[in-house]
């Protein structure tokens, strides 16, 4: 499932912003602009979503639909030329993917218990990025040897063999208690094993949304990766202009050469990240993360050279993947317990597409008026802001480390 969903999660990604470019003629502006709509939508249906899927009994039907509207939104993408369809169906995108992360740790942490849920994490997304790089090479040779359309049409496939994957897990193998980060006892081995021996898990209370929304190291934690993400979400889209601009024909296999990049090392770094942090602690190894984030982005502005900027993805690999695993492990740590990990997902990730947002479109505006140098400098500036925010304000979350950290018993 995660394989054939790698390449949905966020549509046809940064493919988009080559394709409105070099197809459509568009200005880097209203680019910015449609490549932010699905984080803007994100801001206001992921909580909801995360909730959705707290309470769903249904994890899989819902990944389903989710990726009927992606596939639909793309073919409809490329059918139609209008600006308004664009931003539509960029908008659609945005509201089914968020219940993509929420689902998939879901249906994770329902199969597998707290005590597994860091090497299955880190499985996981080692078949997304293997998934990512398969789709980028399909998508580069697509769009070379045939046209970028095909991309879309790319994607779609992908939905309809993620969708089918989905369907092949067994129901009655997730545990929908633990699948929420709720038990009787989180600590009781008998409330860690798959749900398929565990036939009436006994749920605690459930933490209300006030307290979830105002315990303070979530809210710290939120604002690091939201920092993060402001800095990194506009680099690779403004990467791929800058390929585009000096070889338009080739631009599609640069983009591929790109993601290649970073996908490949993503998948070792996501696996040594599960072995990893169960015994160094989740922060040290996040800090990594945020730590190269700001050479990424000023290493963009030394050369123009298409193979340069290909070669400096090995940072963007190792940066997200650590956050693709990290990230769900410190968010599962602060609410074990609580009944609400999906519901804390979606809040985060709201605000991750409100940083997404203001990345695309502020760097977009920017690198209009001032060039892409200014862009990549002004987002390597946020990101050693986000690397001093995280050394400084976030705790370590690894109950087995910083057990006075555990997180607060839940009231309802």
């Amino acid at each position: 499932m995660n394989l054939f969903l790698a390449d949905v999660r966020d549509g046809v990604g940064p493919y988009l912003a080559i394709y409105l470019l070099t197809v459509r003629h568009w200005q880097p502006g209203p680019i910015g602009i449609a490549m932010s709509l699905p984080g803007l939508v994100a801001v206001l249906l992921q909580t909801p979503a995360g909730s959705w899927v707290d309470n769903s009994q249904h994890k899989r039907r819902l990944l389903v639909l989710a990726s009927a509207v992606v596939a639909v939104s793309c073919l409809v993408a490329v059918t139609f030329v209008s600006p308004a369809i664009i931003y539509a169906t960029q908008a659609l995108t945005g509201a089914a993917t968020t219940i993509y992360a929420p689902v998939v740790a879901a249906i994770t942490l329902g199969l597998v218990g707290h005590r597994r849920f860091a090497q299955q994490t880190g499985r996981n997304e080692a078949f997304n990025h293997s998934g990512n790089v398969l789709a980028a090479m399909l998508a580069g040779l697509i769009g070379y040897y045939w046209r970028y359309e095909g991309i879309f049409y790319l994607v779609a496939a992908m939905c309809v063999l993620g969708s089918w994957s989905a369907l092949r897990i067994d129901p009655a193998a997730i545990n929908n208690e633990l699948a929420r980060g709720q038990s009787a006892d989180a600590s009781d081995p008998a409330a860690e094993n798959n749900s398929a021996t565990v036939s009436a898990p006994v749920a605690g209370p459930t933490a209300g949304i006030r307290q979830m929304l105002a315990n303070p190291r979530i809210l710290r934690f939120a604002v690091a990766v939201v920092l993060f993400h402001f800095a990194n979400a506009a680099m690779l889209p403004l990467v791929g202009q800058k390929l585009a601009l000096s070889n338009q024909k080739a631009s599609a296999l640069f983009m591929s050469a790109c993601i290649i990049v970073a996908q490949l090392v993503m998948v070792p770094v996501a696996a040594w990240v599960s072995r990893r942090a169960p015994e160094a602690g989740r922060k040290p190894v996040f800090l990594l993360a945020f730590a190269v984030l700001p050479i990424r982005g000023v290493l963009y502005t030394l050369s123009n050279n298409a193979f340069f900027l290909v070669s400096v993805q090995v940072l963007d690999g190792l940066a997200g993947g650590i956050f693709g695993v990290i990230s769900v492990i410190m968010i599962a740590d602060l609410t074990r317990g609580t009944g609400r990990f999906n519901f804390v997902q979606g809040a985060i990730a709201t605000a991750l597409g409100i940083g997404a947002a203001l990345s695309t479109v502020g760097a977009g505006y920017l690198v209009q008026h001032f060039g892409y140098r200014a862009g990549f400098l002004a987002l390597a500036v946020v990101a050693t802001v986000a690397l001093g925010f995280f050394w400084y304000c976030v705790e370590e979350t690894n109950p087995v480390l910083a057990p006075n950290q555990l997180p607060e018993p839940a009231t309802s």
